[in-house]
């Protein structure tokens, strides 16, 4: 009670600074606070038109520098400031707390990144595979609430990582891989598309997707790349496919002489372009290390999560206060007025 009284009796109520921090649900009554002394002025010129008043000589020293000819102007100050405070009551002095809480769904997203020998071409830098492992591990980090896995292969797949949100821990295993992971020859695409599915049928997460990442046609495995995409598709899980490197001659080593050697590379992009249409997602070729960034960039920018808000909003009403200083002043106005201090409005 004592604490309760004391923040009312409080003058920092009255301080600008305060004044300024509020909201006003009703501001446009905050200009009675200009109309209110025009009024009264008014009133007082009216009432002195109606009653003359009679001019009386006074000794000089009466008229002038008497301080206790101010004290009937007290009563008129009381009901200026509860006439003034009803107004700022009117107008609803308010303070708004709001707090806003975010959360998403996120998508479960399955990297199947191929790590056969002609991962090793140059025609990225340093290589094929290095320049993929740096794109991926840039793409995890610019991610929010997703679980990521992650599936390699060459002759055959092996699934890396399940699906986690520990991105430090995944980065982490991207950086490791290397060619000599799989000792299996080759290129299974099918096998890879497979134990990707195996990864990702079980999820309850209603966006579900696969980045395929390989160089070359499908030479190996026991899964026909277009059937393991139809099994994807059937578990609504959506296959973007990525095209690395250039067809024809591209670098690879150096000869005696430190001469750069150049290989031939081929790659089967229909198949892969098949792969994306079945899996209701897009086929994109990678020609350079700038355009592999670029689609992981654009891949990024299609599988964003739908991000959620609920915003509460606490509001605080200060009227009250307002409203109790001026009953209170209009009170003390009340017990001046038929005092001898009374001169409210009349000389």
């Amino acid at each position: 009670m004592r604490e309760l009284l004391l923040e009312f009796f409080s003058w920092s109520w009255f301080l600008p600074e305060t004044f300024q921090s509020y909201e006003w649900e009703k501001p446009m009554l905050l200009n009675l606070l200009w109309i209110i002394p025009v009024l009264i002025l008014i009133r007082k010129f009216v009432k002195a038109l109606k009653n003359p008043v009679l001019e009386l000589s006074l000794p000089k020293r009466i008229a002038k520098g008497n301080p206790w000819t101010y004290l009937r102007l007290i009563p008129t100050v009381f009901f200026l400031l509860a006439i003034s405070l009803i107004v700022i009551a009117l107008a609803r002095p308010q303070r708004s707390n709001e707090r806003v809480e975010q959360f998403t769904e996120g998508i479960d997203i399955l990297l199947v990144m191929d790590i056969s020998e002609s991962m090793d071409l140059q025609d990225f830098s340093p290589n094929r595979l290095e320049a993929a492992k740096n794109t991926a591990i840039d793409f995890i980090n610019g991610r929010f609430g997703d679980r990521i896995g992650m599936v390699i292969f060459a002759g055959e797949a092996y699934s890396l990582s399940p699906l986690t949100n520990d991105y430090e821990l995944l980065t982490d295993l991207i950086s490791e891989i290397s060619f000599d992971m799989i000792e299996a020859k080759g290129t299974a695409i099918g096998s890879a598309l497979a134990a990707g599915t195996n990864r990702l049928k079980e999820s309850e997460i209603p966006s579900k997707v696969m980045i395929l990442l390989s160089d070359g046609e499908s030479n190996a495995g026991n899964v026909d790349p277009l059937f393991a995409a139809q099994l994807a598709t059937a578990f609504d899980i959506k296959i973007y496919t990525i095209a690395v490197g250039k067809d024809g001659m591209v670098p690879y080593g150096t000869d005696f002489f430190g001469r750069p050697q150049m290989v031939e590379s081929y790659l089967d992009e229909t198949t892969l372009r098949e792969i994306a249409r079945i899996g209701g997602g897009e086929f994109y070729r990678a020609s350079d290390d700038n355009s592999l960034k670029q689609i992981f960039e654009r891949i990024d920018t299609l599988e964003k999560a739908e991000i959620l808000e609920n915003r509460y909003k606490e509001t605080t009403d200060y009227y009250r206060i307002y409203l109790f200083w001026a009953i209170l002043f209009f009170l003390v106005w009340l017990s001046l007025k038929s005092s001898f201090l009374n001169n409210f409005l009349l000389d």
